[in-house]
Parts: structure tokens; sequence; C-alpha cells
């Protein structure tokens, strides 16, 4: 189900399994899930992956391909109608990640391996590669993958100069009433209704970026960026509403003015079990809707992705050649 804030076009970007396509996936998954030493973390066990990635259905290899050419508009990719084994209880820890290997854990990660590696950094989530976004008591108000109150529209880890590429939302619960959503909000939505005078003033390096609570006391100098980057006619875009701040009052107002736009193009995606969503980092924000938790083992439940499209460009933070980036300047 999509729902649009304000109506804009379709996207084009989307695959629904078939019957056949998913006992595929769940078929090459649920092999993955089982080998040795069943853990996602292991360079051995990623290997594994690495390899039965090319054996997805081949429509679904042939969208992925498309989709890491061009993001279309709304720089979402949702895949539907994968294979979500039996579940256990949703968790409820602060910090909560998958470290053993599932079949719907497996399934992201094959998916996943087909646009890029996997990677995730040290301060965040203990470093695991595939994190639990689950509601944690007592946190709803805290403005991260813990909350359940509305979550600020961001570039995910902004401030990081090796902030991922795409970032994977694999939804196995959705909450009781099913009204969180997914929020979009792609630059190339946005950048048509931006006076020319605006966009001169997001390219240049008039704004920080902080890290995010998620990283909880990591201590940064944010360098001066732009929002911006890239081409003029189609930029790429960084920025957190939570975490980025404007260093004079003409930059305060054109990201004000950059925040409308955002907000009168962005879309809603209620995600449904076995829905994959894959957002382009380096094009679209993203973030969530208001939802109220039971905290009775079926609240939502989403495990989250990050993907770099050139796995080299971060070695100098990759101790060993390994997936977990540490510290970083934030240029």
């Amino acid at each position: 189900m999509t729902i649009d804030v304000q109506p804009t076009h379709s996207t084009d970007r989307v695959i629904t399994l078939t019957r056949e396509e998913n006992i595929e996936v769940d078929t090459i998954a649920r092999y993955l899930a089982g080998r040795p030493p069943r853990r996602l973390d292991s360079t051995t066990w990623l290997a594994t992956a690495r390899e039965l990635s090319s054996n997805l259905p081949a429509r679904l290899r042939q969208m992925l391909r498309r989709f890491t050419w061009d993001a279309g508009l709304d720089g979402v990719l949702l895949v539907r109608n994968l294979p979500v084994d039996d579940l256990p209880d949703t968790p409820t820890v602060a910090g909560s990640v998958q470290r053993e290997s599932t079949v719907p854990a497996a399934a992201q990660v094959l998916v996943g391996l087909q646009l890029g590696e996997l990677i995730a950094f040290r301060e965040e989530k203990s470093g695991a590669l595939v994190q639990d976004v689950v509601p944690v008591p007592g946190m709803e108000a805290f403005q991260g993958n813990a909350g359940s109150v509305m979550l600020s529209m961001h570039v995910e880890n902004a401030f990081h100069m090796y902030r991922p590429d795409y970032v994977g939302l694999h939804c196995l619960r959705n909450d009781h009433d099913n009204v969180a959503g997914l929020q979009v909000a792609s630059i190339r939505n946005a950048l048509p209704v931006l006076p020319e005078s605006v966009r001169k003033v997001l390219h240049e390096p008039r704004f920080i970026t902080e890290p995010p609570a998620s990283f909880g006391d990591l201590r940064s100098a944010p360098e001066p960026h732009g929002i911006l980057g890239g081409s003029f006619d189609d930029p790429d875009i960084r920025i957190d509403f939570e975490s980025s701040f404007p260093l004079d009052a003409e930059a305060e107002q054109a990201m004000a003015v950059l925040g409308d736009a955002l907000r009168s193009s962005r879309r809603t995606f209620i995600l449904e079990p076995g829905d994959l969503a894959f957002v382009d980092n380096r094009l679209a924000l993203h973030g969530r809707t208001e939802f109220t938790p039971r905290y009775d083992g079926r609240d939502r439940w989403l495990q989250r992705i990050f993907v770099h499209r050139d796995f080299r460009r971060s070695r100098e933070l990759r101790p060993e050649g390994g997936h977990v980036l540490g510290s970083a300047p934030t240029t």
C-alpha cells in the first residue's frame, strides 16, 4: 500500500516477486541461513552469500541492476513478497541487532549484495551488518530507530564521509494499526521548485552536520559543507533535519525553503511483511510516521542494512579489510 502526501507520480522501481520467484529466493536463503558458521558478520558466511546472490531470480537481478544505473525520480526501490519465516517476538531492547543467520536476514543480504557490499559503523549498533529497527520502551520520543514518534527526514549518517549509498529496510512486521510508514523525499522531485538562488546557497559550504543520536557520545568537529553537491542540474543531497545546522541567516533561509520543497513532494510507503525498500542515500532522505507500540511481542520490526557501491573507497577506515568502519573526518 502506498500513500502519497501530495500526488506526484508512481515509482517504476518496484518488483513484486511471483510465487515461483518467492520459492526460488526462499530456497537460496534457507540454504544460506544454514551454512556454517551461521553468523551474518562472518567473512566466510558473507563470501558464500556473495556467490549465491548471483542465483537470485533473473527478473529481480535485472531490476536491481536497473536501480543501480538510475534510481529514478523517487530514489527508492521496492522489492515485495520476499520470504518471511516464522518469527520470534519483536525485540524490545536498545541496540538490538541480528547476528545469527535467519531466512529473512539471509534474503535481505542476498539482495543487498547485488547492489554492492554491506557495511556498518563501529559506533552504531555495535557494528552489526544487520540491525533491528524496533520500538523500545521508554524511548518513544527518541529521534532514531528505537523511537515511535515521527522520525525527522534525514540522509543516513549524513555527517560521515563514507555514509551508505543505499539503506535497505526489510519489513518483518508492521505495527498493529498498520499506520507506520516509511517516508521518502527525493531531491530530484524537490529540485524543480527550488529557486536558482536558493540552489546556489545550498551548494556552498555554509552548513555543518553532527553525528546522530544513534552514534552515542561520538565526538566530532564537523567541517562546513554544502547540502547539495555534484551536478547543479542533478545534485546529490546531504542533510539531516535533526543534526544539520546553517552557519548564517541566508543559509538558514535556504535550508527552510528546501525543507518545504521536500515535504511537499515526499511519499509515504506502508511496508508489509516481506517488503524490502532500498533508499538511494545520495538522492533521497527518509523518515517514519508516528505509531503506537504495544510491547506485546508483535510490534513493528524492520531489519536494516547499509550498502556501498564502491567498497574500496572506505578501505582506510575498515581494519583488515572488514566491513565495519571506524570514525571518520566529516569532510
